[in-house]
C-alpha cells in the first residue's frame, strides 16, 4: 500500500501510522503505535512519514479501478471497516477510502493474532448476463455450402428451347416461306417487347406500327431481293418513323425517333441476314449452322461458367459472365463449327469451322452483353414474360440478332453466296 491509502487523518495527539491494537490491549478509534502489519512490509520511521489522505466520496468520481502512482495498492470501495472474527486477536482490513457508510470503523479479529492489512476488490462484480453472447473471437460454426443455382426454371426453359426448335425445323425444311414468317413473327414481338420497355421505364415513345411495318417489310425483302432490298426496306421504315412522330407533340421528339430508328436497325434489319442465308440453294443447312452454333456457344459459356467460373468478364455490365465461361463458349462454337463446316456446309473445310466457331462466340457474347447493357440502363431483368424460363423474345433474340450477319458474311467468304 501507498501513503494514499491508509485511511483517515490520525486523531490529534496520535503518531501517524496503521490502525491496530494499543500496548493495553485495547482496540481505539484512531491509529495507534503497535507491531507492523503482516500486509505489505513498512519500517517504523516511513509509517511515521505518511500523508493523511483527503476524504473522498463514498462512489469514485470516475468508477474506475485504478493503481495509484507507486503500484502497491487499488484503489477500491469507499468503505472503512475493522470487523471482529472469532479468534480473539485483531486483523485490519482497510478499504480505499475515508470513512464507513456510517462515519464509524468496526474491529474484528483474525484467528491469526497478528493484525494484517486486507485490501478488497476494487468494484463490485457486474452481474452476469442470462444470456451472454459469444466473444468476437468465439469460433463460429461453419455455414453448410450453397449449391449454385442455375437462375431460372431449368424444366420450363427446356422445354420451351424444345418446342421452339421444333417449330423451326419443321418451316425451315418443309417450306421456305413458312420460315419467313416465323422470322416475322420474332421481328414483330421483339420490336413490341423493346418499345414497351423504352415507354414503361424511360418515357421514350417510339412508334411502333411503322416499326413493326418497316421489319416485316425488310425481312420479307431481303429474302425475295437479297440486301438491296433489305437496305431500301430499312431507310424507309427510318423515314417513316419520322414522318409518323410528326402527328404528336413536339416535345420529346429527337429521342423518340432516335429510338425508333435504333429499334429498326437493331431488330428486324439484323433478323433479315438470316432471310439472306435461306436464299442460297443450301439455305436451310446455313441456317441450321448458324442456329446451332450460337445455341452451342451459349450452352457451352453456361455449363462452364457455372461449374468452373470464378473470374468476372465484364461486372458491371452482366456479373453472371465468367471469363471461364468465355473460353467454353470458345471451345464448343469451334468444334461444332469444325464438324458443321466439314460435314454439312457443301465445300467447307474444318478449319473454316473453327473461325466460324470463335466469330460466333465472340459475336454472341458482345450481343449478350450489349442487350444486359440495356437492360441495365432500363433497370430491368428481362425484356419480356412471353417464354417461361427465358423472358422474352428478345432475351432470345439478344446473341442470335448480332451473330446473324457474321455468319451470313463468313458463309459468303468461305463457300460463296450459293
Amino acid at each position: 500500500m501507498n501513503d494514499s491509502s491508509w485511511g483517515a487523518p490520525p486523531r490529534a495527539g496520535s503518531q501517524a501510522g496503521y490502525w491496530g491494537p494499543n500496548d493495553h490491549g485495547a482496540v481505539p478509534h484512531g491509529p495507534v503505535q503497535g507491531a507492523a502489519p503482516a500486509g505489505p512490509a513498512y519500517d517504523a520511521p516511513e509509517a511515521q512519514q505518511t500523508r493523511p489522505m483527503p476524504i473522498v466520496p463514498d462512489v469514485p468520481a470516475h468508477g474506475g479501478n485504478q493503481d495509484d502512482d507507486r503500484g502497491a495498492a487499488r484503489l477500491g470501495g469507499p468503505l472503512f471497516r475493522d470487523e471482529t472474527f472469532r479468534g480473539g486477536t485483531f486483523r485490519d482490513e482497510t478499504s480505499h477510502g475515508a470513512t464507513s457508510h456510517d462515519g464509524t470503523f468496526r474491529n474484528e479479529t483474525s484467528p491469526a493474532g497478528t493484525f494484517r492489512d486486507e485490501t478488497p476488490s476494487a468494484q463490485p462484480a457486474a452481474a452476469v448476463p442470462q444470456n451472454p453472447e459469444p466473444m468476437p473471437d468465439a469460433p463460429q460454426p461453419a455455414s453448410a455450402p450453397q449449391k449454385k443455382s442455375a437462375g431460372r426454371d431449368l424444366t420450363a426453359a427446356i422445354g420451351v428451347g424444345v418446342g421452339l426448335g421444333a417449330v423451326i425445323i419443321a418451316s425451315l425444311f418443309v417450306v421456305k416461306a413458312v420460315f419467313v414468317g416465323v422470322i416475322v413473327v420474332a421481328v414483330v414481338v421483339g420490336l413490341w417487347e423493346l418499345t414497351s420497355r423504352l415507354q414503361e421505364r424511360k418515357g421514350i415513345k417510339a412508334p411502333l406500327v411503322p416499326l413493326a411495318v418497316g421489319g416485316a417489310a425488310m425481312v420479307v425483302a431481303g429474302y425475295v431481293r437479297g440486301a438491296e432490298g433489305a437496305w431500301v426496306a430499312m431507310a424507309l421504315t427510318a423515314l417513316a418513323v419520322l414522318v409518323w412522330r410528326m402527328t404528336e407533340p413536339p416535345e420529346g421528339y429527337l429521342k423518340d425517333v432516335t429510338a425508333g430508328v435504333f429499334a429498326a436497325f437493331y431488330v428486324p434489319f439484323l433478323a433479315t441476314f438470316v432471310a439472306l442465308m435461306l436464299t442460297a440453294d443450301d439455305g436451310a443447312l446455313r441456317v441450321m449452322t448458324f442456329l446451332l452454333l450460337t445455341v452451342v456457344s451459349d450452352t457451352g459459356a453456361y455449363a462452364v461458367g457455372w461449374r468452373f467460373g470464378k473470374h468476372k468478364l465484364a461486372p458491371r455490365i452482366s456479373p453472371g459472365k465468367t471469363r471461364e465461361g468465355l473460353l467454353g463458349a470458345v471451345s464448343f462454337a469451334m468444334v461444332v463449327g469444325a464438324l458443321c463446316m466439314e460435314f454439312v456446309i457443301e465445300d467447307g473445310t474444318w478449319w473454316q469451322g473453327l473461325l466460324l466457331g470463335l466469330a460466333v462466340a465472340v459475336s454472341a457474347t458482345l450481343g449478350d452483353l450489349g442487350e444486359s447493357m440495356i437492360k441495365r440502363d432500363l433497370g430491368i431483368k428481362d425484356m419480356g414474360t412471353l417464354l417461361p424460363g427465358h423472358g422474352g423474345i428478345m432475351d432470345r433474340l439478344d446473341s442470335l440478332l448480332p451473330t446473324a450477319p457474321v455468319v451470313w458474311l463468313l458463309l459468303v467468304l468461305f463457300v460463296g453466296s450459293g
